[in-house]
């Protein structure tokens, strides 16, 4: 049997669905890129915002039509979309065979095999359900980078967030389990280990009574063969001097870090639901960069929360040209059903969002081509990613970008490189977000 996996949404679900084709591959089955030859098709859903809410429902209606004109003779969603809305999924899509919520992820190989018996059956459990998986998971980020998933929900119950009703509350995964899946991973190739979850930063709380993440650091980084450790998606009202230390000191620890902030006006955060101010914000950005002088620094922004007003918006501007972030994204706020924001007053229209957006990014831009060519003249280790022939050119990250969101740094050398080596490169130009350099012999 012949499988087309598709997978959607945040790099957490590609943990998820690197995990249930593990399981698959374990039990014989194989898998195809091509529609018209599957036979079973697995859809991977998100529906954190209405955008890849409708990328899920449109990529579901496009498999369904291969029931009618290819091999197809079974349709399973899985993640969150299959989580949020089974009753509808089941009353409007009905050629999906099958539907696995986010805390299902284990029973894949049953959902296939009672599906092809014929039996039309739902794994949508309690969503603080914790599976695990003890297959080895099939990597899909090309083996020299892999995402490991330190945590599962959240507790923060912002108000314009539906991610703890989709996946229940925080729950941390053992210390002992982690470490374990990241040497199978470095024995398997993997240079960088990425981690991630809905908050890095509580890590441990729930299991070990405190926030455990610089001891978790502590311990990858003893592990032979792994070169990078980076961490995403840190709350910065949780960041402590414990982890700040931690970054410091663990040599293997990228000195980067992704700190979600969403907005720099009190008023607005406050209407979040965020624990923070922008005075906090300022501090917490001020001592990493005091004591790390060389961390890169990520965030991202909401731009037309509900209620924001100009001056709002003027607040978040100023306070991007002060902090002068390495990287940043902005997303134009998307109501999302049961959530509280959506039923706030002074929702702002559709085209204002965006024009706010295209400020917060217009100004980034200019911050962001600064400092890459500032970088003009730095030597830097640079991991390959793989190679442009048209170009001549290898391709790379430095420790400030992380793979699919952040630049590149295109490389020079007359060197046989592979993807996964690590080479010391010149900074010899930059053009917009991207570096160019040449190998240092």
């Amino acid at each position: 049997m012949k499988i087309l996996f598709i997978s959607l949404g945040c790099d957490k679900n590609t943990v998820d669905s690197e995990s249930m084709i593990g399981l698959l591959q374990e039990k014989g089955y194989q898998f195809t890129d091509d529609e018209t030859e599957a036979e079973i098709i697995i859809v991977n859903t998100c529906c954190f915002i209405g955008d890849a809410k409708e990328e899920s429902i449109n990529t579901i209606l496009e498999m369904a039509q291969y029931k009618e004109s290819g091999s197809l003779k079974a349709l399973i969603v899985t993640g969150c979309l299959a989580q949020r809305y089974k009753e509808e999924i089941q009353k409007e899509i009905p050629e999906v065979d099958a539907i696995l919520g986010t805390t299902a992820i284990d029973q894949i190989v049953t959902a296939v095999e009672k599906t092809l018996e014929g039996k039309e059956e739902n794994f949508v459990m309690d969503c603080n359900r914790m599976p695990r998986v003890q297959a080895k998971r099939s990597l899909s980020t090309g083996g020299h980078f892999a995402y490991l998933k330190i945590a599962e929900g959240c507790d923060k119950c912002c108000s314009y967030c539906i991610i703890p009703k989709v996946r229940g509350s925080f729950r941390s995964v053992p210390m002992e389990d982690l470490v374990e899946e990241a040497k199978a991973l470095v024995a398997g190739g993997v240079k960088e280990i990425i981690l991630v979850a809905q908050e890095t930063t509580l890590y441990g709380k729930d299991l070990y009574g405190k926030k455990s993440l610089p001891e978790l650091l502590h311990a990858l980084n003893q592990i032979a063969g792994l070169y990078w450790i980076r961490i995403l998606y840190c709350y910065p009202e949780e960041i402590t001097e414990e982890l700040i230390t931690a970054i410091k000191t663990e040599e293997k620890v990228c000195h980067y870090l992704d700190i979600p902030i969403q907005h720099a006006s009190d008023d607005i955060l406050k209407r979040m639901g965020r624990w923070t101010n922008r005075a906090h914000l300022q501090e917490i950005i001020g001592k990493l960069r005091k004591e790390i002088p060389d961390i890169a620094l990520r965030t991202t922004l909401i731009s037309g929360f509900p209620g924001e007003t100009e001056y709002d918006h003027e607040i978040l501007m100023d306070f991007v040209d002060e902090m002068e972030f390495d990287r940043l994204g902005v997303f134009p706020y998307s109501p999302e059903e049961d959530t509280v924001a959506a039923e706030m007053d002074n929702q702002i229209p559709e085209e204002i969002k965006l024009d706010r957006q295209a400020e917060l990014m217009e100004l980034q831009q200019e911050i962001a081509f600064e400092k890459a060519e500032n970088t003009v003249g730095q030597t830097m280790m640079i991991m390959i990613e793989g190679y442009l022939p048209e170009e001549g050119t290898y391709i790379g990250r430095s420790y400030k970008d992380t793979p699919n969101v952040d630049g590149y740094v295109f490389v020079n050398t007359d060197r046989n490189l592979m993807s996964g080596d690590f080479v010391q490169v010149k900074i010899i130009g930059s053009y917009e977000y991207d570096l160019i350099g040449e190998v240092v012999e």
